[in-house]
């Protein structure tokens, strides 16, 4: 079988999107199953991910990243190839193309809350998705929360939508590092008398100066205003308390991080990084005692999931998807803009030691789930039955 895929989510600063497509082709690379097809990989400039040339192939067609390459520029090159399925990772795929398409639809929030997208965006994304949607062969979607939204929202068929989880990309060896590093810290101390006091624990972990971590794009559903508040009011009764936001903003409305953080008097305690390479992001992962992602709407949440396979316990908004990924294996606070609740389980989530451990002892249970063999081989089989 040759399978084309849209690749465009690969070239550049891989993304989320980017992240899932590159980990279903890693597996695919070395899978036996794999091996018996040919996949052909369509991009507008080469793509950031070795692959084996004889069966991944690597078509560019330049141009502008866009509906306009998408629509337009990639059918003919791929009708050339004789496809026998297409494979789009993000959402859309080419209506024009005349083979058997699968996408993936991580989510629906420009469809659920088209209020967070500007008017010619959204009403873009909304009719091309409920286009391919209507065409495709199969839907594949991340989580039964997504399932939901993309049966109901396009009025497609439940049988027509498959969930397969995504793996996790938390950096090898991390966890193990992190382990070494508290372990050293804490010296001959008995780490199994959790009969301490929060306060002592506090106190403890205040001396390491404690940092809170936040991974991802900055939409206006993941409301980091609130989050430099709540790290605001923590900071004014616990000293060294620090966070570092990762990702670029792509709020709409547009919100203004720098202020939000000059204003709450942050500045030099919140550290934006609008872009962190994979080694930089390793540190801030490694330096990280919890992990904060207020996010309203997701399919499914990567970074939690991420911080939570290294140890890190993280801090959500009490969300359907959030409850499905998560499960026990988290803190959660109310969706009500409760910002002195946020800080409360930011606190926490740093210096309470019976919840670091209970929630860090769930961990195991609610990561199971995401395996990328796993999430390969049952998106394979969606590509083969199409």
């Amino acid at each position: 079988m040759r399978i084309g895929i849209d690749a465009r989510e690969l070239s550049g600063r891989a993304t989320g999107v980017g992240r899932y497509l590159a980990g279903l082709l890693r597996e695919w690379t070395n899978g036996e199953r794999a091996r018996s097809h040919e996949f052909v990989l369509y991009a507008p400039e080469p793509v950031g991910i070795t692959l084996d040339a004889h069966r991944f192939a690597t078509r560019i067609i330049p141009g502008t990243s866009g509906t306009w390459w998408e629509q337009m520029r990639l059918p003919s090159v791929a009708a050339a190839d004789h496809l026998d399925v297409f494979f789009a990772p993000a959402y859309t795929a080419p209506l024009r193309l005349d083979v058997p398409t699968v996408v993936t639809i991580h989510d629906l929030s420009y469809v659920a809350h088209p209020e967070w997208f500007r008017l010619r965006e959204g009403a873009r994304r909304r009719w091309l998705t409920r286009a391919t949607a209507a065409r495709a062969r199969a839907i594949v979607t991340v989580s039964e929360f997504s399932k939901r939204e993309i049966v109901e929202r396009l009025g497609v068929s439940e049988a027509k939508v498959r969930v397969v989880p995504q793996g996790i990309d938390a950096p090898a060896g991390l966890a193990e590092a992190r382990g070494d590093r508290e372990r050293a810290e804490a010296g001959s101390a008995d780490l199994s008398a959790v009969a301490r006091s929060a306060e002592a624990e506090g106190a403890k972990a205040g001396d390491a100066d404690p940092r809170l971590l936040y991974v991802g794009s900055i939409f206006n559903r993941r409301r980091v205003p609130d989050l430099i508040r709540a790290v605001a009011a923590l900071a004014r009764r616990r000293s060294g308390i620090s966070l570092d936001l990762v990702g670029d903003n792509r709020t709409f409305p547009p919100q203004d991080i720098d202020r939000a953080i000059a204003n709450h008097g942050m500045t030099g305690r919140v550290r934006w990084h609008r872009y962190a390479t994979e080694e930089a992001l390793r540190d801030l992962y490694a330096r990280a005692r919890a992990f904060a992602f207020l996010s309203e709407y997701e399919g499914l949440g990567m970074t939690p999931l991420e911080a939570l396979a290294v140890g890190i316990p993280p801090v959500v908004l009490d969300t359907p998807a959030a409850r499905e990924s998560l499960e026990h294996a988290a803190m959660y606070v109310p969706i009500n803009g409760d910002v002195p609740a946020v800080a409360l389980a930011l606190e926490t989530a740093l210096f309470d030691e019976r919840a670091r451990a209970r929630v860090l002892g769930a961990a195991p249970a609610a990561l199971a789930k995401y395996e990328w063999p796993h999430a390969a081989r049952e998106t394979l089989a969606v590509l083969e039955r199409a």
